[in-house]
């Protein structure tokens, strides 16, 4: 691929970049006026929920597709498919509609969120990826920069149905760019057959897993049931990718245990991300009571020490073991979470900040460091693959914690609303006024998704201390 080729994906690739993850910061500044305005509190874990499962579900499938086929098409087809699922959401009268055209905007971010990170170590040799990695953080900083701006602005001046339709030229751009400035010169390896019978384990074992945890609050012998389910269908799913001539997830990808524990901490550190996404400005809103462009600030701060911290994977995958300094992060990351759980009503506005880019910056150091080593420690053959597997665990963690957040929340306000009907708490979600009980039941709602944040980092510390690799990778 020639120099100006390069650079036309390049730019694709940062704008689409750009538009996925401002997807993100610009939708959760906006949950509270989406979820006052459909009157969605007990549905308001699916907004991202669908969002999050359709991704998990369709990432594999575009990894492999894009080691067999090549990565033109998919990416194409990734980009308008997120494109229309994004014009889908602004339209919707109703929570239902928006949960679907939130599905289908999965669906297309599905192929775009894994083929950047494969485009870009197509590009760039291993000693020159973080660097890379590096510059496509500065348009995840800039999204995470303007996505709570904008989106404060278009909830306050317009309406909220404005934050979905920013993504529609956007698509339409990166579409153009490739469509036009992306010329493979041929396809990566023999075509070969699609593994349907791996695809519909898969997608049935995730499915029954969000189920379940959506389940958890309103009937929890229907989520055990499901937790069954999802049990079979992944023992099911193990023995059809043990015996498959092209496995979805081939086996050979987990021979090694720090390929594992780079998966593994991804998609728990993902969780967390997801937390504090969501709920930072909700607790702003809600009980501080500043507005949605204020409340969007708290994510903002986590998105730009992620940038600066990206900066500095290059020298710290040259100078420390892996599993220290993940250890290290998340241990640290786990006592400033401590401050809104311990002090709760009292904890100040701006520690939400302080909070938020402590997470940001130790989550751009040890998921740019997790995304490289995935990458790096997969056969050649399989970068897609495990591209999309590493991927894939970023959003089943977050698809999962999404669901059981939700699942906390939910349970929390209806063991304690009491006479305070739903309506008060969702306009006290809001930022609007309400009684002291109903801002009281909120807190301690929140308060219990904290706890819930601080036990995922524990399990973080646990997997990598059972890391067996002890020196710096090269």
């Amino acid at each position: 691929m020639n120099a100006t080729k390069t650079k036309t994906m390049l730019v694709a690739v940062l704008i689409a970049t750009f538009m996925t993850s401002v997807e993100v910061t610009i939708v959760t500044t906006a949950m509270p006026t989406i979820i006052a305005s459909l009157h969605g509190l007990a549905w308001q874990s699916w907004i991202m929920a669908a969002y999050l499962l359709t991704t998990a579900i369709t990432t594999p499938i575009y990894g492999k597709l894009a080691d067999t086929y090549g990565r033109k098409r998919l990416f194409l087809w990734g980009v308008a498919v997120f494109t229309g699922g994004s014009l889908l959401s602004g339209l919707a009268p109703t929570i239902g509609w928006l949960i679907a055209a939130r599905a289908v905007q999965g669906v297309g971010a599905g192929a775009v969120m894994p083929l950047t990170f494969t485009l870009i170590a197509d590009f760039f040799p291993y000693e020159k990826r973080a660097q890379a990695m590096a510059l496509n953080n500065s348009a995840w900083g800039l999204s995470a920069l303007l996505g709570p701006l904008l989106g404060g602005f278009l909830v306050d001046h317009l309406s909220w149905h404005w934050v979905f339709f920013v993504n529609v030229p956007l698509g339409v751009i990166v579409f153009g760019l490739t469509a036009f400035g992306y010329h493979e010169a041929k396809l990566v390896s023999e075509k070969q057959p699609l593994d349907v019978k791996g695809i519909a384990w898969l997608s049935i074992s995730l499915i029954s897993l969000l189920l379940a945890a959506q389940s958890l609050s309103r009937n929890p012998w229907w989520a055990l049931s499901l937790v069954i389910v999802f049990g079979l269908s992944l023992w099911g799913f193990i023995k059809v990718e043990q015996q498959a001539p092209a496995a979805l997830i081939p086996p050979t990808l987990f021979t090694s245990k720090t390929f594992i524990v780079q998966i593994v901490t991804a998609c728990l550190l993902s969780g967390v991300l997801i937390g504090y996404q969501v709920y930072f400005p909700i607790w702003l809103q809600g009980l501080d009571h500043v507005n949605a462009t204020v409340a969007g600030f708290s994510v903002s701060f986590s998105s730009i020490m992620w940038l600066v911290a990206g900066f500095l994977v290059s020298w710290t995958l040259k100078h420390l073991v892996p599993k220290r300094l993940t250890k290290t992060v998340v241990l640290i990351q786990a006592i400033f979470y401590a401050g809104p759980v311990i002090f709760g009503a009292h904890f100040p506005v701006w520690g939400f900040y302080v909070v938020a880019a402590v997470n940001g910056f130790g989550m751009g150091l040890v998921i740019s460091q997790n995304t490289i080593l995935a990458q790096h420690l997969a056969p050649e053959a399989l970068v897609g693959t495990a591209t999309a597997m590493f991927t894939l665990g970023r959003s089943l963690g977050q698809t999962v914690m999404t669901a059981i957040y939700g699942a906390v929340m939910n349970v929390v306000l209806q063991l304690r609303h009491g006479n305070v009907p739903m309506r008060e708490l969702d306009a006290v979600v809001a930022g609007h006024s309400g009684s002291p009980q109903a801002a009281g039941i909120l807190l301690g709602a929140l308060q219990t998704v904290f706890v819930v944040v601080v036990i995922l980092l524990a399990i973080v510390w646990v997997v990598n201390a059972l890391d067996p690799n002890r020196e710096v990778i090269d």
